[in-house]
């Protein structure tokens, strides 16, 4: 497994990463997984306290007790949960953020958190504040880095442009080419990103075909278009799993590529697609068959 600088700061994560959201509830069985992502050398582990109502951060917590050192792990805070109701609130406060910490310390039974993220954002937000309980927790030596994952450019830009934020998590694949517009944004302020939603939820696997068919459009396609274009792609390539993962990586921009998975085996299919070789011109074809759609809301003012 390669290795990629995490924007400006001296992390070295895995070029694939565990999404840990959709790990199984029971430790034995969240186990096997994580074991199996460690033993095929990912060392990046990107979790959440909404996740599970803090369930997923204390599975994580308790496999990796004993590789911690030598692994990257990640979190995000920004998202309450209302006590007693099966609901959650937006909360960038510097207040909630240094009490957030804490708790995820806790659950993941670790003395300080490599990666913690904001779990979103507003223009509405108390920026300056939310950035300073980063800097603080930095300062303090409770993370080591921070970033933002976010899906709105206006509030990216504004993040990367007043702080020392390292990352961008962003939905990004072959299917939602609407980040590429950004891409030399984040560049320039030195940051990396960090894709989710990699294979557009199996769309971009052989299992392709199949899914479409009960899914109402993806990212800026129609039903209809979504379709034709999982069609073509599919028939152009035998491994379009691999492909997936090899255009993601191809972004010069991206550090890891996040990849879920609920049993071994799910895992072992992303693992052997990363491995695959995928010929340069075919990936620049399949490029020019998919359209690179523009995000409508929250753009950056030219």
């Amino acid at each position: 497994m390669k290795m990629r600088k995490l924007g400006s700061s001296d992390l070295l994560v895995s070029e694939l990463g565990l999404g840990c959201m959709s790990l199984p509830t029971e430790l034995e069985a969240a186990r096997s997984v994580v074991d199996a992502a460690v033993d095929s050398g990912i060392n990046y582990f990107d979790t959440a306290d909404l996740y599970d109502k803090g369930i997923n951060e204390e599975l994580i917590g308790k496999i990796l007790k004993e590789k911690r050192k030598d692994l990257i792990i990640a979190t995000k805070a920004g998202n309450k949960w209302t006590p007693g109701e099966d609901q959650w609130e937006w909360d960038a406060s510097k207040a909630h953020i240094m009490d957030a910490v804490k708790h995820s310390l806790q659950r993941l039974q670790v003395d300080y958190i490599d990666l913690y993220q904001l779990h979103g954002g507003t223009m509405e937000d108390p920026v300056e504040e939310t950035i300073d309980a980063f800097e603080t927790l930095k300062k303090d030596g409770i993370i080591r880095e921070y970033g933002i994952s976010s899906i709105r450019p206006n509030v990216i830009q504004r993040f990367l442009k007043n702080s020392n934020a390292v990352s961008v998590m962003m939905q990004y694949s072959l299917l939602d080419r609407r980040p590429e517009e950004y891409f030399p944004m984040i560049e320039q302020h030195g940051a990396s990103v960090v894709t989710r939603g990699t294979i557009a939820k199996g769309l971009l696997t052989d299992e392709g075909i199949e899914r479409v068919k009960k899914m109402n459009g993806f990212a800026s396609y129609s039903q209809a278009k979504l379709q034709q274009i999982v069609q073509e792609l599919s028939e152009k390539t035998s491994n379009l799993h691999a492909a997936a993962l090899t255009y993601t990586l191809m972004q010069p921009v991206v550090a890891s590529a996040l990849i879920g998975a609920r049993t071994p085996e799910q895992l072992e299919q992303s693992i052997k697609a990363y491995r695959t070789a995928v010929n340069p011109q075919l990936l620049n074809e399949m490029m020019y068959m998919t359209t690179q759609h523009r995000y409508e809301q929250h753009r950056v003012d030219s």
